[in-house]
């Protein structure tokens, strides 16, 4: 497979029809039968997979490019899932608006040429693919709340479905229920992931107002987290970053594997 074939199926297996604004390759590379696939990727990974003769390296997070500075545009998906679930338009988009300008803000800082410079003068391929497999981690998780979650529920409940998922079964941080208790009734249960980040103190607070019981984050900031607190107004259950993210990245590994391609995972928690 080369680059491009590989950023396709990780749209197919995400059912996206473009690459998103957070995604892309930096380096295009063909025939490539051996894969270090990382969380993160910089110049050091990229000078091991040099130095162990890997073919390509494949990071979650962008590490720089357009990516990088563009990641902010993916925000904006929070207010389809937002919307889908019952939340005027209007209201969605004002929960997204601060943050969306806060991240544009950021990457306008962000230091985007070094490691994809690194890359080229390497010569090894390299790319990041982030919201595609957000968005299979995120229907990974909703799949398995629906079929393990009844209406009567309760919030541990929510939890122990999710731990029957082999990435927490073996990730070393554990699924927190952030706020709420364990006895209180799940309610409506929204899996808020894969828009670039999570939807900190403004979406959470939006669902909650919409009747939405239980808001699922893979992860939150103290200070967003202490706001939502003080509300006092429904469940939080944050399930943990990089497990997170590796329910989204192992289905990718596994269709590449059956392609007769090795990959080499860096700080993704296997199945």
């Amino acid at each position: 497979m080369n680059t491009e074939e590989i950023m396709k199926l990780a749209l197919n297996l995400a059912r996206l029809k473009e690459i998103p604004a957070d995604s892309a390759i930096y380096v295009s590379g063909d025939n490539l039968k051996k894969i270090l696939f990382c969380i993160d990727a910089g110049v050091p990974e990229l000078l091991l997979a040099k130095q162990l003769g890997y073919d390509a390296v494949i990071t979650h997070h962008p590490p720089g490019g357009t990516a990088l500075i563009n990641f902010y545009q993916v925000f904006k998906r929070h207010i389809q899932q937002m919307m889908a679930v019952g939340v005027p338009r209007e209201e969605a988009e004002e929960a997204v608006e601060k943050k969306f300008k806060n991240l544009e803000v950021e990457g306008h800082m962000r230091n985007y040429a070094h490691t994809v410079d690194a890359a080229k003068l390497l010569k090894i391929p390299y790319m990041n693919i982030h919201t595609p497999l957000d968005e299979i981690g995120r229907r990974r998780m909703d799949e398995k709340i629906k079929s393990r979650v009844r209406e009567d529920s309760e919030v541990k409940d929510i939890v122990q479905a999710l731990k029957e998922l082999p990435e927490f079964k073996n990730a070393v941080t554990e699924i927190k229920i952030r706020m709420g208790k364990p006895e209180n009734p799940a309610g409506k249960i929204v899996v808020s992931h894969g828009a670039g980040t999570n939807g900190g103190y403004e979406i959470a607070t939006t669902y909650f107002k919409h009747g939405v019981g239980t808001v699922i984050y893979i992860h939150i900031s103290p200070a967003d987290l202490e706001k939502l607190k003080a509300e006092g107004r429904g469940n939080l259950i944050v399930t943990g970053h990089i497990a997170s993210d590796s329910l989204g990245i192992n289905p990718l590994i596994h269709e590449l594997e059956k392609r007769s391609i090795s990959v080499t995972r860096i700080g993704v928690v296997s199945d």
